[in-house]
């Protein structure tokens, strides 16, 4: 097995990207290239006008964003804070409370870094479509399962049990 090399320029990052509707992202991958184990770590870069992720909040894992450059807006929670070049950003595990996105609000390309723990079960909200996703698994793009429905659309723990 080739060792891995503990470090990257961000020059030398390969972009993936995602676009639908005030969602658009490009983001390279960092953490699992220099060999991060427990902690996933990523550059993405948001276009003028834009969103990453949907709001959403973390029950299990806690991210942290560093602004590398350009002029944003974070809601967080009921608030809502400017952002700008060096802020760095807390998003810890918890309820809707601590539901966080980042908005391009620039007439730039803002980008920053993400940090996150990287834990196998995770729980997530989001408040704006009232959805909730369940995963469970290491691999992010392929989990052992992932469920994701509105939140309101509970049954009883007995339905369809004979």
């Amino acid at each position: 097995m080739k060792p891995i090399k503990p470090l990257i320029n961000l020059d030398e990052l390969e972009f993936q990207s995602h676009e639908k509707g005030f969602f658009q992202a490009k983001f390279g991958e960092i953490g699992k290239k220099i060999g991060a184990k427990k902690l996933g770590y990523n550059l993405t870069i948001v276009p003028p006008g834009k969103k990453a992720w949907p709001f959403h909040n973390h029950h299990v894992n806690e991210e942290m964003f560093l602004i590398v450059e350009g002029n944003g807006l974070l809601r967080f929670g009921d608030k809502e804070y400017p952002l700008r070049k060096h802020d760095v950003l807390a998003a810890p595990p918890g309820k809707r409370n601590v539901a966080h996105q980042i908005i391009n609000t620039g007439n730039t390309d803002l980008t920053y870094l993400s940090l996150s723990t990287m834990e196998r079960n995770e729980v997530c909200e989001y408040p704006d479509s009232n959805k909730v996703s369940i995963s469970i698994g290491d691999d992010r793009k392929n989990p052992d399962l992932r469920h994701i429905s509105k939140a309101d659309a509970c049954i009883d723990y007995w339905d369809g049990e004979v």
